[in-house]
């Protein structure tokens, strides 16, 4: 994990890599428990039978199931030791770019695309660049905002 001291550490950063997150691991028990949270239990994510059969060859993961790991992604992706907190202020883009099989892993690549002074700290518009391991495109990128203070 990449390891910054305070927020203003990043300011300079705008542009590059700021950080890279563990890998997580997209088994069909993680899939079902999203399809229950979310009432999405489209086939193609939790019919393993008739997935197989299906356009995919197998279970694939719900792309929101995808971009809900951006938390996780930003807790082992960087840290700024000197930051109190932090909260998602939202995203501006989001793009699926292609279906995550069960059984793959996926992680997140941080590029800071800006760093906007806010009252008791700053707002950083970092692109995640989420990765399947083998692959050589993303399987989601998002633009998302957040406030560290």
């Amino acid at each position: 994990m990449k390891s910054y001291e305070t927020l203003a550490d990043l300011q300079p950063l705008v542009g590059e890599n700021i950080g890279t997150s563990d890998w997580i691991q997209i088994d069909q028990d993680r899939i079902n428990k999203f399809a229950d949270a979310t009432g999405d239990h489209q086939w193609i994510h939790v019919d393993v039978d008739r997935a197989k059969t299906g356009p995919f060859g197998a279970p694939i993961a719900h792309g929101f199931l995808t971009l809900s790991l951006m938390s996780a992604f930003f807790g082992t992706g960087f840290e700024i030791r000197k930051s109190t907190m932090g909260v998602n202020y939202g995203l501006n883009k989001v793009r699926f770019i292609q279906p995550v099989p069960v059984g793959s892993r996926v992680r997140g690549q941080f590029k800071l695309l800006a760093w906007d002074a806010i009252e008791g700290g700053a707002q950083l518009t970092i692109e995640v660049a989420m990765e399947m391991e083998g692959s050589s495109k993303p399987v989601c990128v998002a633009e998302s905002i957040t406030r560290r203070f």
